[in-house]
């Protein structure tokens, strides 16, 4: 789906952009934390924050069980990453969210500043293809859906995919070079990959 122009006359209530680190799984396929490990110097953890504060966030929260970092933990344990928007939900305002998952060490900026001004009525955008990062607008509506899948028995109901399209989602398109940007590190053998 092509990007989209807001219709001339179209008010969209302009709210606080908030960036949130997605850091509350229990890296399995890992091994290890994947938020501590380093990265240009850095843990993880810290380097996706610096990025959101290079796309113009004043203000990011971590999800997960993270105290040197003021993270929220997720009201439902072990909820996946519905369950960190939903605990970071509960802890701010409405707000823009520009959501990013920890193990993404490639993402920079410039691609989520794409995100960020991407114009678009719907609750979400995101890049086709991939369901992180996103922008979320945090409203009344989008709470009423994360209680709804935070509460699901299903754990395949709990997906961020349903999140997205339950409040509608608008899909921006990317280059060959921005989608290598977008690898997410869930094993070592991905983790080497990015580090080459």
């Amino acid at each position: 789906m092509a990007e989209q122009r807001m219709p001339t006359g179209t008010s969209i209530e302009r709210l606080p952009l908030i960036g949130v680190v997605l850091a509350g799984g229990l890296s399995t396929r890992m091994g290890r934390d994947k938020a501590l490990l380093h990265w240009q110097g850095r843990p993880l953890l810290e380097h996706q924050m610096a990025v959101l504060h290079a796309a113009g966030v004043c203000e990011v929260k971590v999800s997960g069980d993270r105290p040197d970092y003021h993270g929220v933990v997720d009201p439902v344990p072990q909820a996946g990453p519905i369950g960190g928007i939903a605990g970071i939900a509960a802890a701010c305002d409405d707000a823009e969210l520009l959501i990013v998952p920890v193990d993404m060490p490639r993402l920079q900026p410039a691609l989520l500043q794409r995100l960020r001004e991407a114009a678009s009525a719907v609750g979400c955008v995101r890049f086709a293809g991939h369901v992180l990062p996103m922008r979320l607008r945090l409203d009344a509506r989008c709470r009423d859906v994360l209680n709804t899948l935070v509460a699901s028995s299903d754990r395949r109901a709990r997906s961020l995919r349903s999140l997205q399209e339950r409040i509608g989602v608008h899909e921006i398109v990317l280059s060959g070079d921005e989608a290598t940007q977008l690898i997410d590190c869930n094993t070592e053998e991905t983790w080497r990959e990015a580090s080459t």
